[in-house]
């Protein structure tokens, strides 16, 4: 029987940290991917929000939710919803993740310094709402992943259904305490 041939020692230990490192890389993805909001949890978001605002009694929602950069990451119009819905949701979120702030701590701002705020929805071309009704999504680490905004209701509605749908995408909604 043949003797096995001994690896030399250079090749075992460049390929123990190439196993190592597609290791690190696979980790440092997941790592990545928790940081940054999924296609599946704005969906979520979407349709968990709509359902708790049929279920609560309220008017006829749409829900937007928007990525960290304020872009467009998933949408819905229920039902009965006005076209104009789609505007306001969007402008409460885009306000929210532009400033770090939901929209209903951003309009107490507002009332306090309100050429300030009509100054930043000039500059934004209309699409800074500070109206309740944008929420702040963060994961479990304290990371904005964006916002999500409801229109349609009341705007504490608003923000209840989009809060729940939030919760139920395994996410954390950023609310001032009541």
């Amino acid at each position: 029987m043949p003797k096995p041939i001994a690896a030399p020692t250079s090749l075992v230990r460049n390929l123990a940290a190439l196993i190592l490192g597609a290791a690190s890389l696979g980790t440092a993805l997941a790592e990545e991917s928790a940081s940054r909001l999924t296609l599946e949890q704005a969906n979520t978001i979407v349709t968990k929000a709509i359902e708790r605002g049929r279920e609560l009694g309220f008017a006829p929602l749409t829900v937007v939710v928007l990525d960290e950069s304020g872009h467009l990451k998933a949408a819905q119009r229920d039902d009965g919803a006005s076209m104009f819905r789609f505007d306001v949701a969007t402008g409460k979120a885009w306000a929210s993740v532009a400033m770090g702030a939901s929209s209903s701590v951003l309009a107490e701002r507002a009332r306090e310094n309100p050429n300030f705020f009509i100054s930043l929805a000039a500059t934004a071309d209309g699409k800074f709402l500070p109206q309740p009704g944008g929420v702040l999504i963060r994961n479990d680490k304290g990371e904005i992943l964006g916002a999500a905004g409801a229109s349609g209701a009341a705007g504490t509605e608003d923000e209840l259904a989009v809060i729940y749908g939030i919760e139920q995408a395994g996410l954390v909604p950023d609310v001032p305490r009541r």
